[in-house]
Formats: structure tokens, sequence, C-alpha cells
């Protein structure tokens, strides 16, 4: 599986508190195993762990007092890590770059649900989540309770975006709701579990006692919106289901709306008062930021750093 974030050497240094020369050192003689991207070079966290615990070994360090992660040691040296895989989260860390050179801020790019458990876990400090439940017809605080048992959490309004179906140009196949996933004829490309738009499709079809075996296609996943839209597009599927963001990127894809979705921010209530989290409040509630998020397309700001929600 791909890292979801690396390194430069640069960062290296920062984070292992050495000088640029001695990185290049170590990189040179082979001791960080690196990577090019174009001129640039790279390194994976999996490596650099792997040099890490190299390093200590010989000074007899006990397992104890090794770092649990390369996500926890970021965070304890108050880096930013944000999951979600919105592209607006990609424009926030551009942001939060230009307001502070020297924070540190990484994007994990998992689902809904595996970003809450990284919350949970202190491998990340801000998720990103759009999960609907069924049972209250709520977005994303139950999950949280349910998720991260006795935290006390603050959930904030990133954007509403429009949930619905892709479907070939011209709707073909008559697709408008839910129960048309039915239909004989209609094959259907899926999310990955872990996803919020996979538990809004699961979550509905428990709603309305629909056996999702049924469905022709429900196995076959995908890990992104424009990978489901570009699987529409291509004629191997005859429906997904995502956002009309991506869909708006997708030649001979159309847009079936089905519902407005909230798309929130996670953190910890503790973590609010510290400056780099400050830092993060005042981007989201600049005129700014939401203007550039307007310009996209296919976002509503309108409560954008509000908090709608307390634990």
């Amino acid at each position: 599986m791909k890292d979801p974030f690396s390194y430069s050497p640069e960062e290296i240094g920062k984070l292992l508190k050495i000088s640029r020369g001695t990185v290049y050192e170590l990189l040179k003689r082979g001791e960080i195993p690196s990577y090019r991207v174009g001129k640039k070079i790279r390194i994976s966290p999996a490596d650099l762990q792997k040099y890490m615990h190299a390093a200590v070994a010989p000074m007899e360090t006990t397992t104890a007092n090794l770092p649990n992660s390369l996500e926890k040691m970021i965070i304890e040296n108050q880096g930013l890590i944000i999951c979600g895989q919105d592209i607006i989260l990609d424009v926030l860390t551009r942001y939060l770059e230009k307001k502070n050179p020297l924070l540190r801020s990484l994007r994990s790019y998992v689902g809904s649900i595996d970003g809450l458990l990284a919350l949970y876990k202190g491998t990340a400090n801000i998720s990103a989540t759009h999960l609907w439940d069924g049972e209250t017809g709520e977005y994303n605080i139950p999950y949280v309770r349910r998720l991260l048992p006795g935290q006390r959490m603050v959930v904030i309004n990133l954007v509403y975006r429009n949930l619905g179906f892709y479907v070939a140009a011209g709707n073909p196949k008559d697709i408008h709701d839910w129960p048309d996933l039915l239909k004989p004829n209609i094959t259907l490309i899926n999310r990955d579990r872990g996803s919020g738009t996979r538990a809004m499709l699961d979550e509905q079809l428990l709603k309305l006692n629909i056996d999702a075996r049924v469905i022709q296609g429900y196995q076959n996943e995908e890990t992104t919106h424009i990978a489901v839209a570009s699987t529409v597009a291509r004629g191997l599927a005859d429906v997904g289901l995502g956002i009309e963001k991506d869909a708006l990127q997708v030649p001979e894809v159309d847009f079936v709306f089905l519902k407005k979705e909230r798309y929130d921010l996670v953190l910890y209530k503790h973590d609010l008062e510290k400056s780099n989290f400050q830092t993060v409040m005042a981007i989201l509630r600049s005129d700014e930021f939401k203007a550039e998020v307007n310009g996209m397309g296919g976002y509503d700001t309108s409560m954008m750093g509000e908090i709608v929600g307390e634990l």
C-alpha cells in the first residue's frame, strides 16, 4: 500500500533534530532509504521508522522508550496530521503552510471511519468526516460518540456537499432513487468500506430493508469518488455514489441529486485552544479561504468554521 505521505530531507532534519547536512550524508550512505519524485528527494515513513529503530538498537533502548509511531512523534512536536480525502483539505494544508512555514502539516488520505479511529489511537489530530446515521438522521456526531467513547470532542463544519448517483450521460437506465439499484439491468460500482459514502449507502439499504447481496456489483469497490465516476463513464458500471464536485470533472457522467451532506472536521476539545488549531480556525473563518473554496464549485461554505457539535 502506498504511504499516505512522505518527507523531504529538511523535514527529516526537523523531526530528528539534526542538521540538513547530516541528513544528506545519511541518505548518501544509504542509511536512510529514499526515492525521487522528479528532482526532489522523498523519504517514506516506513523507511524512516526502520532507520530510527536501527539507530537506537545498539544503545539497548527498550521498546517502551521507542516512539509508538511517526504520526505520534509529529503530533507531540506540535505538527498536524489531517485525515480525509476531499481536495479542500489539500487547500487547507497549503494555507497552513503559508500562515506558518514552520508548521508541519501532513495529509492522510483515509475514509471517515478510519480517520475517526486514527483520532482515537492518537495517530491523527484532525479528521474530516461525513457519516450519516440512519437511526437519528444526523451527521457525524453519533459516530464520534461510538468510535471515540468517553472523549471530549469538537465537531466543526467544513462544507456542505451534494451527494448523489453518478450515471451515464442522459441517464439511460432511469436511475433516480435507492430502490432503482434493485433493477435487474443495473450494475453498481461501490465505495470502499470505511468511507462515508459507503456508510451512507449501507444505512439507506438497511433503512429500506434491502439486502445488499442482491444488488449487482455491490462487492466491487473503488477508493475515491473520481474512480467511481470514471468507472461509470467507461461503461464498466451503470451507477455509483459520490459528490457532485467530482462528477463535474468526468465527461460523459451525469449527476442525480439525492441529498445534501454535512462534511465536518473532528478534533479533541482540549486541542482547540492550542495555537496551531487556532490557526486552522482562523483560516476556516477567513474570507480568502472561503472565496477560494467557493471558486472551486460544488461546495456550500455558509457554515464553514462554525462549531456544530461538542461532546
